[in-house]
């Protein structure tokens, strides 16, 4: 049921998970997934996508095993004062009055960009994280890498795969600093290429705010216990459908608004059904 997902606790696990038979599944959980995952090939999809309530271990190496794991709260701890201060750096700058868009083009027809356009561009920045939250999930994280190429599947199984087997590891449900700085570098990279400096910075400093949220929001979607009826509650609902029964729709986490214009929303009437 539907409900009675939504309402489990980290001490009870959703009863769709299935108990691994250690001496008849097709990996050897005593060792490393990570390297064997790639030898399944045309099973892995089938195999990926029957979830498991046990941890996973990834690498042999104990500092690897380490960097692959966070608490949620690391999240929160690290990337919230670093989107406070730039936010005051990019106000600041804003507030200097050089800040211009299309300058680069036309002197004459350049458009100011004050100080006060910053909470819009903020607001810009959360947006386009939603968008990119959603092309993320639909094709990186549940790309179906081809049967014989041991090197995407095993991609994708770091990226993603191991979540979908293992839904409720905690310490895998968000993404660990260390990696995260490197995918946040680059889009701060893509970003200035593209818009003046402190415009950059400040369309950024909204979308990482929008990454630190959906981190949030997802480990709680999978540990958090929403009041019925709730915003948060249907999303909780929604994103146990996707992990259980409709891999390949509802890639929306933090909200649905996606998954209408590219038709990928999980149709209403499997919930009207449960409830």
């Amino acid at each position: 049921k539907v409900e009675d997902a939504t309402a489990q606790t980290p001490t009870q696990m959703d009863p769709r998970c299935k108990t691994v038979d250690v001496e008849k599944d097709l990996v050897d959980w005593q060792k490393p997934l990570l390297w064997q995952v790639g030898y399944l090939g045309e099973k892995y999809d089938e195999w990926v996508h029957q979830p498991v309530d046990r941890p996973i271990r990834l690498f042999h190496s104990d500092i690897l095993e380490s960097l692959s794991k966070t608490a949620w709260y690391v999240v929160f701890i690290v990337w919230a004062p670093v989107v406070l201060y730039l936010s005051w750096v990019s106000y600041t700058s804003l507030a200097q009055g050089n800040t211009r868009l299309f300058s680069s083009f036309t002197t004459e027809y350049s458009i100011p960009i004050h100080k006060y356009c910053f909470p819009f561009i903020f607001l810009l920045g959360m947006f386009l994280w939603s968008l990119l939250e959603y092309l993320i999930h639909r094709f990186v994280f549940h790309m179906k890498p081809p049967a014989s190429n041991y090197y995407l599947i095993t991609l994708h199984f770091l990226l993603h795969g191991q979540h979908h087997k293992s839904p409720f590891d905690s310490s895998r449900l968000v993404f660990p600093p260390v990696p995260a700085s490197l995918v946040i570098s680059f889009f701060y990279g893509v970003l200035q290429l593209m818009l003046p400096e402190v415009l950059g910075l400040s369309v950024f400093v909204g979308g990482l705010c929008g990454y630190v949220i959906y981190d949030m929001m997802h480990y709680y979607l999978h540990y958090g216990s929403p009041k019925k009826g709730t915003y948060l509650y249907g999303l909780k609902a929604y994103h146990v459908k996707h992990h259980f029964e409709h891999q390949k729709s509802g890639f929306g986490i933090s909200t649905r608004f996606w998954d209408h214009p590219f038709q990928t929303l999980i149709p209403e009437e499997t919930f009207e059904k449960e409830d």
